[in-house]
């Protein structure tokens, strides 16, 4: 009997200024819930440059595109997914090298931001000139076919 050999290349977890706030990046979202202790199940937002891999991951419904599209600063919550779309931006050049990355604060799981837990955590650590900041989280929006719902 045939066997294949699988071989499992772990992802880097980033630590970047994101849009809104300093954050913690990645394909790998097993490391993302070790480092920041978080719960097993807890989804992470999935961050784009591109509508087009957006669109083939989650469908937005039609009369929201134009919305998800332009929105800056903004996660959208579709079927349980959280997403968010990031154009022409420093982050979004970072973004558009992986196609899409899990986001999430840089910080312990419950706890407020601490520039020390952060560098000791991170496999690489991108800092540009806007330095490293928390300001205000992103709104939410809960998506459906026929409403929408603001979550924060």
């Amino acid at each position: 009997m045939p066997f294949r050999i699988f071989w499992y290349v772990k992802m880097p977890i980033i630590l970047a200024q994101t849009d809104t706030t300093v954050g913690f990046l990645s394909q790998d979202s097993v490391s993302l819930v070790q480092v920041k202790g978080r719960k097993e199940g807890k989804p992470f937002l999935k961050v784009f440059a591109s509508l087009s891999l957006l669109q083939s991951t989650v469908r937005v419904p039609i009369k929201y595109r134009s919305w998800v599209r332009h929105a800056q600063q903004t996660t959208f919550v579709i079927k349980n997914q959280a997403i968010r779309y990031v154009a022409d931006s420093t982050h979004s050049r970072l973004i558009q090298k992986y196609g899409w990355l899990y986001s999430t604060s840089a910080n312990e799981s419950g706890r407020d931001y601490d520039k020390d837990f952060c560098l000791s955590h991170s496999d690489t650590i991108i800092e540009d000139l806007r330095g490293f900041n928390s300001s205000t989280p992103s709104k939410i929006f809960k998506l459906t076919s026929t409403q929408f719902k603001k979550l924060r």
